[in-house]
Formats: C-alpha cells, sequence, structure tokens
C-alpha cells in the first residue's frame, strides 16, 4: 500500500512540473524518456534481467510504445494549454473508455452501468467547460487554446484507455522493469529518428528549467513506474484502482498551491462527476 500511495503522490506533481520545465511538449518527452531509458536499463543489468529482452518476446510490446506517445503527448498538451484541473479531470474519462473499449477487445461483458457512467461523465465534462457542445466545437473551429487543451486532455484519456487495456494483455509476460526500458527507448528512438530536425537540436534550451526535466525523467517515468508495480504486487485491483483517484485530488490541490490557480464552482461540480462515473466504472467492474 505505501509504494502504490507514494506513486499516486508523486505522480500527482507531473502538472507542475510540466509548467515549470519551460520546454515544448516533444522535446520535454524525448529527454523524460531517454533519462528513464537509461535508468531502467541500469535496473536491468543490476537485477539481472537481460535474458527477457528478446526479439520473439519484445516483438508485442511495439504497439505499446506508440500508444503510450500519443497518450503522453495529449495530457502534456493539456496540462501546458490549460488549467490542472481541466487537465488531469478529463484524462481521467479513461475508465470510462475502458469499460466500453473492453467488451470489444477483451470479450469482457457491457453492462448498463457503463452506460450511466459515461452519461454522468458527459454531463460532468459539459458543466466544467460551461458551454454547449456547439459552442465547444465552434471553439475548436476557431483553435480556441483552452479548448484544444481539453479536447486534448479527452483524447489523452481515450488514448490511455488503450494502454490499460495493452498492459493488461502483456504484463503477464513481461516484467515491469522491461515493459518500461522498451517503451521508452522506443520513444526515445522514434522522437529521434522520425522528426526532422531531430529533437534535441530543435529544442531551444533558453529558459529551460534543467531539474524540472531531471525529475520528470527520474520521478515520473522511472521511479514512479517501479514503486507502482512492486506496491500492485500486494494490493488488490480494486484498491488500486481507488487508490489512482487520489491523483486528480492532489494535482489539482497542488495546481492551486504552486501555481496560483482557481478552481470555479462549475469546475468543482463538473470534476467531481467526471471522477464519480470513474469510481462507478472501476467499482462496478471489480464487484
Amino acid at each position: 500500500m505505501p509504494h502504490v500511495i507514494t506513486a499516486i503522490l508523486l505522480w500527482s506533481s507531473l502538472g507542475v512540473v510540466i509548467r515549470l520545465s519551460g520546454m515544448d511538449v516533444l522535446p520535454l518527452i524525448f529527454y523524460a524518456a531517454l533519462i528513464s531509458s537509461i535508468l531502467s536499463g541500469v535496473i536491468i543489468v543490476l537485477l539481472n534481467l537481460r535474458k527477457d529482452i528478446n526479439c520473439r518476446s519484445l516483438f508485442p510490446l511495439l504497439i505499446l510504445a506508440p500508444v503510450s506517445l500519443i497518450n503522453t503527448f495529449t495530457f502534456f498538451y493539456a496540462y501546458k494549454h490549460t488549467s490542472i484541473a481541466n487537465a488531469v479531470i478529463t484524462h481521467y474519462t479513461a475508465p470510462v473508455f475502458v469499460a466500453f473499449l473492453a467488451p470489444l477487445i477483451l470479450r469482457e461483458r457491457f453492462t448498463f452501468n457503463t452506460l450511466i457512467a459515461a452519461t454522468i461523465a458527459m454531463a460532468g465534462l459539459w458543466i466544467m467547460l460551461g458551454f454547449s457542445p456547439k459552442e465547444f466545437i465552434d471553439a475548436l473551429l476557431r483553435k480556441d487554446e483552452n479548448s484544444l487543451a481539453i479536447a486534448s486532455g479527452l483524447f489523452s484519456g481515450l488514448a490511455y484507455a488503450f494502454v490499460v487495456i495493452i498492459i493488461r494483455a502483456l504484463s503477464v509476460n513481461h516484467h515491469p522493469v522491461v515493459m518500461t526500458f522498451v517503451q521508452n527507448s522506443l520513444i526515445t528512438a522514434g522522437l529521434l529518428l522520425l522528426l526532422s530536425p531531430p529533437i534535441p537540436f530543435k529544442a531551444n534550451l533558453e529558459g529551460i528549467n534543467i531539474y524540472a526535466v531531471l525529475i520528470m525523467g527520474v520521478v515520473h517515468s522511472t521511479i514512479a513506474p517501479v514503486l507502482y508495480f512492486h506496491g500492485m504486487k500486494t494490493v488488490t485491483a480494486q484498491r488500486g484502482a481507488l487508490i489512482g483517484y487520489l491523483e486528480p485530488v492532489f494535482s489539482i490541490i497542488l495546481g492551486v498551491l504552486f501555481l496560483k490557480e482557481i478552481i470555479d464552482l462549475k469546475a468543482a461540480i463538473g470534476g467531481a462527476l467526471v471522477l464519480l462515473s470513474g469510481y462507478m466504472t472501476i467499482k462496478k467492474r471489480k464487484d
């Protein structure tokens, strides 16, 4: 239990660290993934896990890396361009997306509770946004920054739902540290090779908080996942999922304390409904 709670508390500071980093999203992802790849590689050597790394067994992990990159990019973009509350709450639509996708991908049973939870989540989102779906679409077409960031947060929730499903399918046969190493190594290589000019030369280092970038790579991309996976060995899935709902709460609190963000009544009510829908989904699926 302490390991899981510690991991959640560490992840809760992600939004604040992203804001303080002063770096654009893609370079930030690149350097955090690079640092994590190096650290997890060292852990693999120290724990003698090299035998678990071979082309045949790791081929399925090629699916995880691009989906994880999409999830990370959209989540980070939301953190950079809207409030911490908007970013983390829209991201936490993921349990509802999982509830809809699992019957299609994992052959799990679809329940009426899922439909109710989705309805509550949508109601919460519109309350939080403060305008109608049509107005939201119009704002997106106008390229309103806040609306684009909220849409990015929603998309990160969808992407994270796929990440959860993929990890659920692959974690049985792969060590978590190996999965972390492969995932971050592929993200690093992909951003380095596929983008032009390469990320290290594209990033403007002026005004960059190097300490924030190091914290992301060491704490959020390496230490927190290791603690979480270790803790989940002794914590039930239901309790682990419920503990996860500490993250948006502490993220919002840290945003208020360190970034002086203000949470209005609409955001509080709408966010509470979104989190309630996720809680209903998880609780029902575990009962």
